[in-house]
């Protein structure tokens, strides 16, 4: 792929500690529902030449327990991951905690992140997600099983501000999870009110970073390039960063988040249409294989299109063609019709994926009342959606 000289980049980070794995340089892929399946994670981890850490979708923990059929395919990693690394949802201590032994027990994972950071009303309204922090000692209950049950296994959780501008969470929860023995926090600087609208409040991983020395914490939310990367470690002194949506469509982005964190002033990526189109064939390919059937993988690969092309010069009709493709041939046809030797397009690496905001929080009834009240959640709480 095509690169671009930039100046020499200015960043001080160093390794990212994560128990005994040592991830040069600290960058770790975001969970991401429905994106971050093995495939992908391949991909990106092609482009950063295995370095990294690249975390599996989120995974809850009750279907684990379970042994539902498709949270298994969920959790299969490729020979090459390592470390592997599960996102796990969950609401129940005791659950949780038989989560985390299984994996410990069966080898399923090198490394378990916990997710308390979904804002989907559908998961806060039963006091799950982003909503679960507010309730510290239920927080620390959970925390406490899966370090308990994780054994030699390093946990790790990522988290928002708290529920809104009135109700943050994030400096407790940090504390929390350092007195229950937490390898290391992320913290997305939004709030569950915000989703993903607005702007990241950078500010808030540095006062983390003050708050809770004795761990590693890593900053999430509007990193769309390497150079937003090291911004953020110089801005806020984080231990590393967290890449969700800035990826999408965009998979050597790990290429230039290596490049960038260690100094390299000409390997930033800079595909020409006709090498993303072969990127695409690839990941639509890929899918299709871990599916067990082309059509599927590729009916799958269709939210991935318009991500791809942002910014080229392709026609909406087009646009549509490609995404409603159910075979490989069709897919790399209609590609091929393309202008393929149209250069990266100036501004292509704005955000992406979803940007809604200011929403109300749905949460359980008197669930504000007592911030310390552990009460019980609902198994329904516990439905497979995005991670946060």
């Amino acid at each position: 792929m095509s690169t671009l000289t930039t100046p020499a980049p200015d960043t001080t980070a160093a390794p990212l500690r994560i128990g005994p794995h040592t991830v040069a340089p600290p960058v770790v892929l975001a969970p991401m529902a429905g994106i971050t399946n093995a495939p992908f994670r391949t991909l990106c981890r092609e482009f950063s030449g295995g370095k990294g850490l690249f975390v599996s979708e989120m995974i809850t923990t009750r279907a684990l327990v379970e042994r539902n059929e498709k949270t298994m395919q969920l959790i299969h990693f490729d020979a090459t991951e390592t470390p592997r690394s599960i996102q796990l949802y969950g609401v129940d201590p005791v659950t949780v905690g038989k989560a985390v032994r299984m994996i410990a027990e069966e080898d399923l994972a090198d490394h378990i992140d916990l997710n308390f950071g979904c804002p989907v009303p559908k998961v806060t309204r039963k006091g799950g997600g982003s909503a679960l922090p507010y309730k510290r000692h239920l927080l620390r209950a959970i925390v406490r099983e899966a370090v308990t049950g994780a054994g030699d296994l390093p946990v790790t959780m990522k988290m928002r501000k708290g529920l809104d501008d009135d109700h943050l969470t994030y400096l407790d929860a940090g504390r929390i999870a350092v007195e229950e023995g937490v390898t290391a926090i992320a913290l997305h600087g939004r709030t569950t009110a915000q989703h993903y609208g607005g702007t990241a409040d950078w500010d808030a991983i540095a006062r983390l970073k003050e708050h809770v020395p004795e761990i590693p914490v890593l900053g999430n939310g509007d990193i769309w390039s390497a150079e937003d990367a090291l911004r953020m470690v110089r801005e806020t002194g984080c231990d590393g960063v967290v890449v969700g949506r800035g990826c999408l469509g965009r998979p050597w982005l790990f290429a230039d988040l290596v490049a960038a964190f260690e100094g390299r002033t000409d390997a930033f990526v800079r595909p020409t249409l006709r090498e993303v189109a072969d990127v695409m064939v690839r990941h639509a390919t890929l899918l299709g294989e871990w599916i067990g059937d082309e059509a599927r993988g590729v009916i799958d690969f269709r939210k991935h299109v318009a991500w791809y092309l942002k910014g080229f010069a392709v026609g909406s009709e087009m646009r549509k063609r490609l995404a409603i493709t159910s075979s490989l041939e069709a897919l790399r046809a209609g590609l091929d019709e393309l202008d393929l030797d149209q250069p990266w397009p100036t501004g292509a690496d704005g955000p992406r994926g979803r940007t809604s905001g200011n929403n109300r929080v749905v949460l359980p009834d008197g669930w504000l009342k007592d911030p310390y009240d552990r009460a019980g959640v609902g198994a329904d709480a516990e439905l497979d959606t995005s991670g946060g």
